[in-house]
């Protein structure tokens, strides 16, 4: 995966857990050297949303401590295990000086929240094109994968001539890394290249992109949980 980004001149963002990082720290530090975001995605694999705000803040801090020393970089966005975050997460996260988190499904272009009456950016994820979702878990080939890639990059890219869209792609290495995927998410990135306009950022560069841009939508529809 990391020569495949090399190729293309692709910088990426990879939510790099604080126990995976202690174990394979050469891998850590070749995505951190490779121009690649290391964000947030916890000290362990393990639930964070049956949390009090004390243990949950102890989580995440551990986490990109961790990951920071190991790789030089602190994390700035945040993914929770399985996107399940709890009442206090965004709060959290705005204590240790986030700029985004991921955890959410809901629109197809980076958006703002308000968390204690302060903009906070939401990069959206996606299961729709995430290999741990439909090749793991549907079984689908990757030529099923290629196709859902294309078929979804084809309508955003129509409905990006009149309104701000963003394509995320979700890739595990243990997946993602498998010689079958690197070879069609290649035959996409190339076909995502033939197309005027079409641009690859890490997240943080999104979130840092929208964040004060007057254009930039807000959902305040979880601000019961933000105050």
């Amino acid at each position: 995966m990391l020569d495949l980004w090399k190729k293309h001149d692709i910088h990426v963002t990879s939510h790099v857990v604080g126990e995976a990082a202690i174990k394979y720290p050469e891998v850590a530090k070749a995505i951190a050297n490779g121009g690649h975001e290391i964000a947030a995605h916890g000290i362990a694999w393990d639930d964070q949303w049956k949390m009090s705000y004390e243990e949950e803040l102890e989580f995440i801090k551990k986490g990109i401590d961790t990951v920071e020393a190991i790789t030089g970089q602190r994390g700035r966005g945040y993914n929770a295990n399985w996107l399940r975050r709890s009442p206090n997460t965004l709060k959290v996260l705005q204590d240790l000086d986030f700029l985004y988190h991921i955890d959410d499904l809901s629109h197809d272009e980076p958006f703002i929240t308000s968390v204690r009456g302060k903009d906070f950016v939401v990069v959206p994820y996606t299961l729709r094109n995430n290999d741990i979702a439909n090749i793991e878990g549907r079984n689908w080939s990757p030529d099923q994968f290629l196709a859902q890639l294309k078929a979804e990059f084809d309508q955003l890219y129509e409905e990006g001539a009149n309104k701000r869209r963003m394509m995320s792609v979700s890739l595990h290495d243990r997946i993602g890394g498998a010689p079958s995927i690197v070879k069609v998410v290649d035959e996409f990135i190339k076909y995502a290249k033939q197309h005027k306009g079409v641009v690859f950022m890490r997240k943080d560069e999104i979130a840092t992109l929208v964040k004060d841009d007057p254009n930039t939508p807000h959902d305040d529809s979880e601000n019961i949980y933000n105050k």
